[in-house]
């Protein structure tokens, strides 16, 4: 579990932090004991897709570590200088090689005992053809009743995955938030 108090050094100068409550703020900061920088440590922004042709959704089975071999939808890591939709287009890409449109927003997840937001966008696959990247290992379409259910890597997919299907099923999308305990 993330814990606030995970920062040791100051990021600008090198220097120990000791955690206090500034003054004009409600909670403890991590404050550098030489040059005073306070550091605000936010949760981490995870982007990703919902590839989709028709009733059929786009999974990778992940070569890498957490959860090695295991079923997700193509998400990663929101990067500086991108916009949510960017970054989820960028990760698609990169792990499933997919050519997709992007579409509206579709679930937001808070995942707060790892300090994570994780925002899915749906997208429309403009062909089958995928070129999988070094972080998958095969990328393919499942429809609902193929999904490895057994084999999702993470809790936020399961979540996204399901709320997909139920709106597949009545014909109307719309934007779902949840809190993943």
């Amino acid at each position: 579990m993330f814990k606030a108090k995970d920062m040791k050094h100051c990021k600008a100068c090198g220097a120990p932090v000791r955690y206090a409550v500034p003054a004009d703020d409600n909670r403890e900061r991590a404050i550098c004991t030489a040059c005073n920088t306070v550091h605000y440590e936010n949760p981490i922004n995870v982007v990703g897709t919902v590839p989709a042709l028709g009733d059929q959704v786009l999974l990778c089975r992940r070569n890498i570590e957490p959860r090695f071999g295991f079923w997700t939808l193509p998400a990663g890591f929101l990067e500086i200088g991108e916009t949510t939709a960017e970054g989820a287009l960028r990760e698609t890409i990169e792990e499933a090689g997919a050519h997709v449109e992007m579409l509206g927003l579709f679930t937001v997840l808070n995942v707060v005992r790892v300090a994570q937001l994780h925002l899915y966008y749906r997208a429309r696959l403009i062909d089958t053809e995928f070129a999988p990247g070094p972080e998958t290992i095969e990328a393919r379409l499942f429809r609902e009743d193929e999904i490895p259910w057994d084999e999702l890597a993470f809790r936020t997919v399961r979540e996204t995955l399901k709320c997909f299907f139920d709106d597949h099923r009545r014909g109307q999308f719309g934007i779902h938030c949840a809190d993943i305990a």
